[in-house]
């Protein structure tokens, strides 16, 4: 097991070449992080999964999502940037999704359910470049909390969120519930 100190130096030596799915997805694979090492990166509430950020330069960010039993994100894409997942604590469920039509004039789109996969600390996943469009999911049949890592390449601070009821789409700002184990106050509404 690496602590997260040492899996932050190992991506920080990784550098830009590395970055990309192979590269990440197999030092997430051959690196998993010791939970315990987390420990000032963890932060649960009952209202929503939370957003830690750990390590952030311009080439990535590190950041812990903690997830209480039956949280989930929102439907969401990367803005176009690469991301890889690991679950240190826990499982979860990743569904990805098919854009079948999008009017970006009207904020309309149609979405398909496409496959499903697990994580959980001996898999991690990544988003797919040709179907970016995804859901995390901490089923309540888990049974658990959990606690995914996500590296992004590149840092980004907004993301288009998908509504299937309404099929409809919208871009939303991104926030961090703490940042290097401290709290963060909450954005202004």
């Amino acid at each position: 097991m690496t602590s997260v100190k040492e899996f932050v130096d190992g991506l920080c030596r990784l550098g830009e070449a590395s970055f990309t799915d192979s590269g990440v997805y197999g030092y997430l694979r051959e690196n998993p992080v010791d939970p315990a090492s987390l420990a000032p990166y963890l932060f649960y509430t009952p209202t929503h999964y939370t957003r830690n950020l750990i390590h952030k330069n311009d080439l990535f960010e590190l950041i812990a999502i903690c997830w209480d039993v039956g949280q989930s994100s929102r439907i969401h894409n990367h803005a176009g940037q690469q991301c890889w997942m690991a679950a240190p604590i826990g499982r979860l469920a990743v569904q990805n999704y098919e854009v079948v039509h999008l009017d970006s004039a009207a904020g309309h789109c149609e979405l398909r359910a496409a496959n499903r996969l697990e994580m959980d600390p001996l898999q991690p996943a990544h988003v797919e470049q040709e179907m970016p469009v995804h859901a995390v999911l901490n089923l309540p049949e888990y049974g658990q909390r959990a606690v995914s890592l996500h590296v992004y390449s590149r840092p980004y601070d907004r993301c288009l969120v998908y509504d299937l009821a309404r099929s409809s789409y919208c871009e939303v700002p991104l926030f961090y519930d703490t940042e290097f184990g401290r709290p963060v106050a909450a954005p202004a509404s």
